[in-house]
């Protein structure tokens, strides 16, 4: 029988390592339990993993959904959360997200949505699910004025964004671009700024929304 290989990365270590004890009880799955992103992307290009729980309130969490889904494109990544939030959630899965889930969740419903992530199903709790619809149609009528906004950056700050988009971090991208990374903080300040967005993840899913490729 394959085993599902489970990577739960979630700041509350005693929370992500008793998750990971419970998930690798089942027959068919093997979890271990990271607290960091530094971590996780250690451990992600040290072995092979199936599904990537991850914690939407973790620092760096949007930094390492982006990186872990564009470096491994057969990653499933599902994102735990502490209450449900139709917004972050559309965020969430316009990023790469396969999947929503409670961290009050019953063990049962999350083995559900790790056996149905790897199917290439979508699991959002049908509670939250007319918010997430609302949020994606709403973007989708939004898309030019995304273009607009994008279209705003100056050159040095698209290229800053498709480096974003790549899953590249601030060191990557001052190497890349032969920047500082002062510099390149200040850019990807500009570009949230620009976007009109909070954070990373939020900003890589407006540019995908408006079609930016990302930095090959």
């Amino acid at each position: 029988m394959d085993r599902i290989r489970v990577l739960v990365v979630d700041g509350h270590r005693i929370f992500a390592e008793s998750l990971a004890t419970a998930l690798t009880a089942e027959q068919d799955v093997d979890a271990m339990a990271v607290g960091s992103v530094p971590a996780a992307l250690h451990q992600l290009e040290r072995a092979p993993f199936d599904v990537l729980l991850l914690d939407v309130d973790l620092d760096g969490e949007s930094a390492l959904l982006i990186a872990a889904r564009e470096r491994h494109p057969g990653l499933r990544a599902v994102m735990l959360a502490a209450c449900d939030d139709p917004a972050r959630a559309a965020v969430a899965l316009t990023a790469g997200a396969n999947g929503w889930v409670a961290k009050d969740s019953s063990l049962a419903r999350l083995l559900q949505v790790l056996r149905g992530v790897l199917r290439e199903e979508t699991h959002i709790a049908p509670a939250l699910l007319t918010g997430v619809l609302h949020e994606l149609h709403r973007d989708r009528r939004h898309r030019s004025e995304h273009e607009r906004l994008v279209e705003s950056l100056t050159p040095r700050e698209l290229e800053v964004l498709r480096c974003m988009l790549a899953g590249l971090g601030r060191k990557a991208v001052a190497e890349r671009l032969y920047l500082s990374p002062h510099t390149v903080r200040t850019h990807m300040q500009n570009v949230l700024g620009k976007l009109g967005v909070h954070s990373t993840l939020a900003a890589v899913a407006l540019a995908r929304r408006a079609g930016v490729p990302p930095a090959e």
